[in-house]
């Protein structure tokens, strides 16, 4: 096995494959538990180690797509442990091991995690796709400069993300501060789609060719999805954004995603189950 690029203690693999070869795996899975700033429910840094244990109970065979999506190879890597210094130095070097997988050509799914983790994943996706847009699928604009002390705070993903120059199209929002319409309205910022329309076609049609996925799980409705940090109601539906992923993924490149924002609850592993299956969804519409 190839030497990674951060010691690890802990070791799962998603979908409960036993046979792992990075080499010849089209997909990397990246679990990255971190978690910084606080939400109304904390816990997400349990997120990707409860998705990769539902993740063993999938049926790998798809009924949709008809095909075992496992045989396009998974590896997934060990647990990142971001720097506990600041949430920058965390994105920091989240983007050096993206920009690592990147050059192995992989496609990346990294589980988070707050979304504070977003921005360090984008930032190496962009070195490598100049024609680069994110489709954001959330509860909440994400569009502050500023939260709980900090410019990388989950608050903050779509702001730093935007700062990089990357073009953002947000799916679902349906909650925001003032200080975000504020930027909103200064910035003359037309693609946040507000929950309940979700005009696919229109959605698409904002997106440059090479599309980042990134999903915070709250982008759900909580009747289906409660294990989240702020649980708004009003939420999308499973085969809604299904639906949503998979036309995006017809009509351009769906190149690199992250899944974000579980906050495993005791005793209820439907969430956990649902997001696992969001995320074998991700990979088999994407990756052929």
């Amino acid at each position: 096995m190839r030497q990674f690029l951060y010691p690890t203690t802990e070791f799962y693999n998603f979908g409960g494959l036993e046979e792992q070869d990075y080499e010849k795996a089209k997909v990397v899975v990246f679990p990255v538990p971190y978690e910084a700033t606080t939400s109304y429910i904390s816990g997400t840094k349990w997120g990707p180690k409860a998705m990769i244990e539902a993740s063993r109970h999938l049926e790998l065979f798809d009924i949709e797509l008809k095909r075992d999506v496992s045989r396009i190879g998974i590896f997934t890597l060990p647990e990142l442990s971001c720097s506990k210094n600041s949430p920058r130095e965390a994105v920091k070097e989240i983007k050096k091991v993206v920009t690592q997988l990147l050059k192995d050509k992989k496609f990346v799914l990294m589980l988070g995690g707050e979304h504070g983790i977003t921005p360090g994943s984008v930032a190496a996706f962009k070195e490598k796709y100049r024609d680069l847009s994110v489709l954001q699928i959330d509860a909440h604009s994400d569009l502050r400069n500023e939260y709980e002390g900090t410019n990388f705070s989950h608050a903050c993903a779509m702001r730093r993300v935007r700062d990089l120059g990357v073009a953002v199209t947000a799916v679902g929002i349906r909650s925001q501060e003032e200080s975000e319409a504020d930027y909103i309205r200064k910035e003359k910022i037309k693609t946040i789609f507000y929950a309940p329309k979700i005009p696919v076609q229109k959605i698409i049609s904002t997106l440059s060719k090479n599309v980042y996925l990134t999903f915070d799980i709250d982008g759900l409705d909580p009747s289906i999805m409660p294990s989240t940090g702020t649980p708004e109601p009003g939420g999308l539906g499973f085969y809604e954004v299904l639906n949503l992923i998979k036309q995006v993924a017809k009509a351009r490149r769906i190149v690199g995603a992250d899944l974000v924002e579980l906050s495993p609850l005791p005793g209820m592993v439907a969430p956990d189950f649902l997001a696992a299956k969001l995320a074998y969804k991700i990979i088999g519409y994407s990756v052929k």
